[in-house]
């Protein structure tokens, strides 16, 4: 939990702070932009939420902040209202699933909640209000997991709902060898009429995306939105296997309509398949450029 006494001198006064813990993993940045920005290689509080909407959203970037490194000056009672808010929603039947893990440099996961069982999409922090959540929504039957780096807690879902997991087999780690199904080669796999999974090696080297009724692109730490550039990106600096290998699969996704670009670092966003489509062919230009 953050401590009073390592509260950075970065934050202004009042209730909210961050403390000298963070990470600076962006998650509080995106999830309330209006109370937390970067300053001095670190997030902290540029101005305190007022009105209820912002200060939920505090709350919910307090709750998800994978080191604890968000707190109160006193304990707010509304945090236990605010527990009952995750997964929040997104768009249909997609929510974010907040308590980010460290374990997963702070990597967002994502619930899709579906008829023939929900999916997880990589894994967050086993928490038991979480949990709870998750139980009363139907469980979980796939614990999907785009690549190696944001496991976190997979092992403590499976133990809990029985799941099955999945991820590329060229991206097993010893703490991932007893998964229940590992994916094979390059082409494309149909887990069910709704879910594509499309391997895209690049950031590792069994890094894969998720599909969702051709609208949804679950992309991990293939790609990202950046609000600053206002355009898609990759992540070139933090690419571990190849980067001329992650340049050839983004163009294989070319072939594929959808309109949310919902990542686990960096932002996601939304626009029209045509207009997304266009988005896409200007990232693989930039990334060709010199």
């Amino acid at each position: 939990m953050a401590h009073l006494q390592h509260r950075r001198p970065q934050n202004v006064s009042g209730a909210f702070y961050v403390d000298t813990s963070c990470i600076d993993c962006d998650t509080c940045r995106w999830m309330a932009p209006e109370v937390f920005h970067r300053e001095a290689g670190q997030s902290a509080v540029y101005q305190q939420p007022t009105g209820q909407k912002a200060h939920e959203k505090a709350l919910q970037a307090l709750l998800s902040c994978p080191t604890a490194s968000i707190g109160t000056q006193d304990r707010d009672p509304r945090i236990k209202a605010v527990q009952q808010q995750f997964p929040l929603p997104i768009a249909g039947s997609v929510y974010h699933c907040g308590y980010h893990s460290e374990q997963s440099y702070g990597a967002a996961s994502y619930l899709i909640q579906r008829p023939e069982g929900n999916v997880l999409v990589d894994s967050p922090r086993f928490a038991p209000p979480l949990v709870r959540q998750l139980e009363q929504r139907g469980g979980v039957r796939y614990l999907y997991l785009t690549h190696r780096d944001d496991v976190a807690d997979h092992q403590k879902f499976h133990d809990h709902f029985g799941c099955d997991r999945i991820l590329h087999q060229a991206d097993l780690t010893p703490s991932t060898q007893g998964i229940e199904r590992p994916l094979q080669g390059d082409q494309p796999w149909l887990l069910s009429p709704d879910l594509l999974i499309i391997p895209v090696p690049g950031h590792t080297q069994g890094h894969t995306v998720l599909l969702y009724q051709d609208r949804y692109l679950f992309t991990g730490d293939h790609l990202a939105w950046s609000d600053s550039l206002n355009k898609i990106i990759a992540f070139k600096n933090h690419c571990w296997y190849s980067w001329e290998k992650l340049k050839s699969s983004t163009q294989k996704l070319l072939n594929y309509s959808f309109e949310w670009l919902l990542p686990g670092h960096g932002r996601r966003h939304y626009a029209p398949a045509e207009t997304m489509h266009q988005d896409l062919q200007a990232c693989i230009h930039w990334m060709y450029q010199p």
